[in-house]
């Protein structure tokens, strides 16, 4: 009877243990890299930011690494993953050109990973950049002159 019991503890211990695990060890179970959850009271600037650090993290490293990417999305967009040019060419964190976004989402995200297909996606517009200026070797060949981000 006592081993029975026992038999019972380890098995409810174990079963219960996902829901001890903090967010970021169940994120990384969820598609994709950078999977990550708004932090209560956590502004969409600092979400931003934090996914941008985790994209460089996970799929750089670029040239003047994570602090330059979130310099330059703070300047393209004010780390507004929503944001749209005024003539609506250009969307999201990293101002993608509306035009080129089909084919950059194509080739610089994995099926597997489940992005949306947003420009307007502050993750899936991380991504997609942090691919790029990896492939492309530096900010400017990939598209975004670095100025004052040095």
């Amino acid at each position: 009877m006592r081993s029975r019991r026992l038999v019972v503890v380890i098995v409810a211990s174990v079963l219960s243990l996902p829901l001890f695990l903090p967010t970021t060890a169940l994120a990384r179970a969820l598609p994709g890299p950078c999977h990550l959850h708004r932090g209560d009271g956590e502004t969409t600037q600092a979400f931003a930011a934090r996914t941008i650090r985790c994209a460089v993290r996970r799929l750089g490293p670029v040239p003047g690494g994570a602090a330059r990417a979130v310099c330059i999305a703070k300047r393209e967009s004010g780390l507004d993953p929503e944001a749209v040019s005024g003539t609506g060419a250009y969307r999201g964190l990293f101002q993608h050109a509306r035009s080129y976004w089909g084919w950059r989402y194509d080739t610089f995200t994995e099926p597997t990973w489940e992005l949306p297909e947003r420009a307007l996606h502050g993750r899936t517009n991380a991504i997609v950049t942090i691919r790029m200026v990896r492939r492309y070797e530096t900010w400017a060949d990939a598209g975004w002159p670095v100025k004052a981000c040095r």
